[in-house]
């Protein structure tokens, strides 16, 4: 008997992977997780019924989320992530060499079965410069100052996370960052979820005055075209050489992902 996990992308959309085993299943006091072993794409965390990562694909999320506004900051030391509890985010800005890096992530289950069962992003944990909060990101915003970059690594607008694509957060952010510092967030696919994108991006330019949408292709996400938003009250250009290992970003990409197609350009009313 073969075992599939499906996720429904819409109604009549789905991306399906063949099952070895079910490694651990947890439903946390906020979100259902589990954790596959896939016969293609490796490990595969699975929080409520959608992808979160896969053992293949992760490195293209996670560089793309991080190396862009890192290199965007002319010397990052402080970094916020919200979200972003398997540690990936953690590893790619460890790159950088920061002086701290804190994770605030809401489900501590989220953080144990990573540790356990994903070392190839939670081996980030084990750096004394990575500081894991369990809490709510919006009240670690509110109290907390002087970030050179703050990385959301959420979910998907559902759940414990719709109220980090909200306007009122973007603004406790603003007071969370120290001056000239950018934020980045991921925000969807533009083919089946355009509002989520565009809604984003208007948000943040009430907020800051420079944001630019980017693009990424991750085979596992809805539709394999995913966005995310850079925003700064300085103007959004690549200030320092990359001296580390990537397997997917380079700094031709850091250009290149912000060309919008005219269709999402058209969608949200962009030049």
């Amino acid at each position: 008997m073969e075992l599939w996990f499906s996720e429904m992308h819409t109604d009549n959309v789905k991306l399906g992977f063949r099952i070895r085993r079910e490694i651990e299943h947890v439903r946390s006091p906020y979100q259902d997780i589990h954790i596959f072993e896939t016969y293609d794409y490796g490990k595969l965390l699975v929080i409520d019924g959608t992808v979160q990562l896969t053992e293949r694909d992760e490195f293209v999320y996670h560089e793309m989320i991080v190396h862009p506004p890192m290199l965007t900051h002319p010397d990052p030391k402080r970094i916020l992530i919200i979200g972003g509890g398997d540690g990936g985010s953690a590893r790619e800005v460890l790159k950088h060499d920061p002086d701290e890096v804190h994770v605030v992530e809401i489900d501590e289950e989220v953080v144990r079965l990573s540790r356990k069962h994903l070392p190839f992003v939670a081996r980030s944990y084990d750096d004394p410069r990575v500081h894991i909060h369990i809490e709510d990101g919006i009240e670690f915003a509110k109290r907390e100052k002087n970030f050179d970059v703050i990385i959301i690594d959420s979910t998907d607008p559902v759940g414990p996370a719709e109220k980090l694509f909200s306007g009122e957060f973007y603004r406790y952010l603003r007071n969370t960052l120290a001056p000239g510092g950018i934020i980045s967030q991921q925000c969807g696919t533009p083919v089946y979820h355009p509002e989520e994108v565009c809604n984003v991006h208007a948000l943040l330019s009430r907020e800051f005055r420079y944001v630019r949408l980017y693009f990424a292709y991750i085979p596992t996400y809805p539709s394999g075209m995913w966005a995310f938003s850079i925003a700064s009250d300085e103007p959004i250009r690549i200030r320092r050489k990359m001296d580390f290992p990537t397997r997917y970003f380079n700094e031709e990409i850091y250009s290149s992902s912000m060309v919008l197609p005219n269709f999402v350009k058209e969608k949200c009313h962009q030049e």
